[in-house]
């Protein structure tokens, strides 16, 4: 079985079947039918498709140049033609694989701003309706076409208006999720999640509800806590389609919390970890029913195998009063602010415990230099001696 063709190839081998071309031949021809629109054909490309084609015998000069600076002229041989024929009856019931690099940048557009995302989708809605207006005047300039042109042009502007339409169309929607109002934790309570990296700040926190996953062990090493950060994170999200979907209510996904316990709180202080029993929490919105995040834990089941999710539940966290901090560098470098607010600022201000030790991640330590974390670090208190 002979060596497949590439599209450029085909495209190449096809054009020196109407007629023998010499290089600069086949760029005019390709320029002037907008073939460049529908495949990969730069100018530099055209003469490394000739060599492969002269070197598999699929064609041949038509003989010696004059001179040196003559062009060397290519026409199809008897096996090329075979190749050529056989090669375009395939392609004719070849379906268009989709593959299209837009599709890539939409399944990775929820890292980026909405305003990114709007602003990529803008430039190529401009961009599509500059290639159609090309394609348009490309085939105006060769009217009347043959049957096989004008359904190739057909073709090329039918794509091209059905990305635009598409793109356009994405971009509406985008449009209108962003004037919906959209719930944001952090926006909601602003004062919680925006504390000073300077002092230590005493804050009321309200009733919060929040998806949580219980364990046990060093956070770096167990694969329980991996799990469970995974089905946090993918309950929420499938949440947060649902909300939207079924009951027009939107909002953004909060930050990773967690909530540390130990029998003695100097474990924190000494980062032993194998000693920490933790409680990781992603905050929900207030509509967010149980019935709601069964569902999800069952859809997000059907997706992935994740023994974690038969764990997640929905949780109401009330803490009061609370010091908090934002601690900037890494969760290892936590021990001496810890230490000041334990041995420091809670004895002098008449402060005890009153719950566990709660921190909120805000950075994403998969894209963030570990210098560069920024963590709040929460006390629930009360009065000592109350």
């Amino acid at each position: 079985m002979p060596e497949a063709l590439t599209d450029g190839e085909l495209t190449v081998l096809g054009l020196l079947a109407e007629q023998p071309r010499h290089g600069y031949d086949l760029e005019k021809v390709i320029e002037q039918r907008g073939i460049r629109a529908w495949t990969a054909l730069g100018f530099s490309s055209i003469y490394y498709v000739l060599d492969k084609l002269a070197r598999r015998g699929l064609i041949e000069t038509t003989g010696e140049p004059a001179s040196a600076k003559a062009r060397a002229t290519f026409r199809v041989t008897s096996a090329g033609h075979e190749l050529c024929l056989a090669a375009t009856r395939e392609a004719l019931t070849t379906l268009t694989p989709v593959r299209s690099r837009v599709l890539i940048a939409m399944a990775n557009s929820p890292a980026l701003p909405d305003a990114d995302v709007a602003t990529g989708l803008t430039r190529r809605v401009e961009a599509l309706r500059a290639q159609l207006a090309d394609v348009r005047a490309a085939r105006s300039g060769q009217e009347p076409l043959p049957g096989a042109a004008s359904a190739i042009f057909d073709y090329s502007e039918a794509m091209l208006d059905a990305d635009l339409k598409w793109t356009e169309s994405t971009l509406g929607a985008l449009a209108e999720e962003a004037a919906m109002d959209k719930y944001d934790i952090k926006k909601a309570h602003k004062r919680l999640y925006a504390p000073s990296a300077k002092d230590f700040t005493v804050v009321d926190v309200p009733e919060l509800h929040y998806l949580a996953v219980d364990g046990t062990g060093d956070p770096n090493t167990s694969q329980v806590y991996v799990n469970a950060v995974e089905a946090l994170y993918g309950v929420s999200y499938t949440l947060k389609f649902a909300s939207k979907k079924t009951l027009g209510r939107d909002f953004v996904v909060g930050p990773l919390e967690g909530l540390w316990r130990a029998d003695d709180p100097a474990v924190f202080v000494a980062r032993r970890k194998e000693q920490w029993e933790w409680t990781m929490l992603i905050s929900q919105p207030d509509w967010i029913t149980d019935e709601m995040v069964q569902s999800a834990i069952a859809e997000a089941s059907r997706k992935k195998d994740n023994p974690a999710l038969e764990s997640v539940r929905l949780r109401t966290l009330v803490e009061g009063a609370c010091v908090q901090i934002l601690h900037i560098g890494s969760y290892d470098d936590e021990a001496p602010t810890l230490d000041r607010l334990h041995h420091q600022y809670l004895p002098e201000n008449g402060l005890t415990f009153n719950g566990d030790h709660h921190e909120i991640y805000l950075s994403d330590p998969r894209r963030t230099a570990s210098a560069k974390l920024k963590t709040i670090l929460r006390q629930p208190v009360r009065p000592s001696g109350s």
